[in-house]
Formats: C-alpha cells, sequence, structure tokens
C-alpha cells in the first residue's frame, strides 16, 4: 500500500468513526471526496452514462484535483439522490403500432 492511500484510507476511517460518534457528518470539516469507482459502487450505471449524464447536466459535476485525478464531492451526490424522481427519465416506451 502506498503511502498516500494509506494517508487516504486513515482520514475517511477517522471520518466514517466521527460521523458514528455524533451521528452527523461534520459539516465543519473537510468535505469527503470520492473518485469514479466509488461513485459507481453508489449510482448503478456504467461509467460512459455517469459521463453523459454529467456533460447533459443531470449529474453532480466531477472536480479535477490533479491532471489525472477527478473527484466528485459525497454531498453532492447526496443531495442529487434525494433529488432524482425516477418517472419520466429514461427512455420512453412507445405502444407498439399495429400493422395493417
Amino acid at each position: 500500500m502506498s503511502r498516500s492511500s494509506a494517508l487516504h484510507d486513515w482520514k475517511v476511517d477517522t471520518a466514517m468513526k466521527a460521523e458514528m460518534e455524533d451521528g452527523a457528518p461534520d459539516k465543519s470539516g473537510p468535505r469527503r471526496m470520492l473518485n469514479e469507482k466509488q461513485v459507481l459502487q453508489i449510482v448503478p450505471v456504467s461509467p460512459v452514462t455517469l459521463w453523459r449524464m454529467e456533460k447533459k447536466g443531470s449529474f453532480p459535476k466531477g472536480t479535477y484535483i490533479s491532471p489525472n485525478r477527478k473527484v466528485w464531492f459525497e454531498d453532492e451526490i447526496t443531495k442529487w439522490q434525494s433529488d432524482v424522481n425516477g418517472r419520466g427519465r429514461g427512455r420512453r416506451h412507445h405502444p407498439t403500432r399495429s400493422k395493417s
């Protein structure tokens, strides 16, 4: 395990323990950042669909924290989840036309 990975894991563990002890997330502390793999564990779509939703504006935009590292803020993903209304989204199913 790399040093930066171990540091990241320690920060995540510390933040999660603080949330469990208080019962609510610490709003004064740093916002939790999620990489694409973590976002895709929460949102059941493919990477391409995630990209399309983000491009269309129907999903929170990610932020590049370095040239090759894109992250999303967990609180924005959580807000998006609570705002999602599954009705009227996705492909529309048209009734089959009868052949005459």
